[in-house]
């Protein structure tokens, strides 16, 4: 069973994902939030294992709220320095909703620790896929996002603090060549032509590398690739 802290400020829409959730079987709300404030209090009692956060939220820091929530233990060193994990299990999963798809704030969002991005009006199965995906460890980013995020990475200053280039001698030389197709936007079935490997092996290789660096999502990893000086933005 999956339990899951609702956060809306519309009371209207938390009773519809309330409604819709409870008819999944093995999903459960186990509260409801309407302010970050509030939904950061309420985690660290409920214990939930998604956090479902609307981004719209009036009057708040969703991205200081998303790094409170999540207190990602694991993130690799060139993300921003996280609170140690919730005592007695894992952090919350966060998964943000969004109406407008800007890259630079998901981008912050996934620096931040959240788990996945999906749009507000995504069908009803998409939304609970997703919880699951996230619940599950994985990471579920909308692809209306997909391409915009790795175009707003390749943007950011090549600072390198102290760290990155460790971690990237973790990686084999397959493990590089997989992570540099990543970084260029490739999918997993691109990168199996490309680089003559099953689609298969291309899976556990980037299951792998994400491992390695520390990494939550694919696009933590493409974020990895150029500031640790794997790859360079094009001129």
């Amino acid at each position: 069973m999956v339990s899951v802290l609702i956060v809306n400020d519309q009371s209207l829409q938390r009773v519809g994902l309330r409604m819709l959730l409870a008819a999944e079987p093995d999903l459960t709300v186990v509260g409801e939030a309407a302010s970050a404030a509030r939904a950061v209090g309420m985690c660290s009692a409920l214990r939930p294992d998604v956090v479902l956060l609307d981004s719209r939220l009036a009057g708040t820091d969703d991205i200081e709220a998303i790094r409170r929530i999540a207190r990602p233990a694991h993130l690799p060193r060139f993300l921003p320095a996280p609170e140690a994990a919730t005592a007695g299990g894992p952090p919350p999963r966060v998964l943000v909703l969004t109406s407008t798809p800007h890259e630079r704030h998901a981008y912050a969002a996934l620096r931040a620790g959240a788990a996945g991005f999906l749009l507000t009006d995504a069908a009803p199965d998409e939304l609970t896929a997703a919880i699951r995906v996230v619940a599950a460890g994985d990471a579920a980013i909308t692809p209306a996002l997909t391409r915009a995020l790795i175009d707003a990475v390749r943007e950011q200053p090549a600072d390198r603090p102290a760290g990155r280039e460790s971690g990237l001698n973790t990686l084999t030389e397959r493990e590089r060549d997989v992570l540099t197709a990543v970084a260029s936007g490739w999918s997993n079935t691109e990168i199996a032509v490309r680089l003559s490997i099953a689609p298969t092996t291309v899976k556990s290789h980037v299951s792998h590398i994400l491992a390695k660096i520390g990494a939550r999502a694919r696009v933590q990893a493409v974020a990895f690739a150029y500031e640790s000086g794997l790859i360079r933005p094009a001129a």
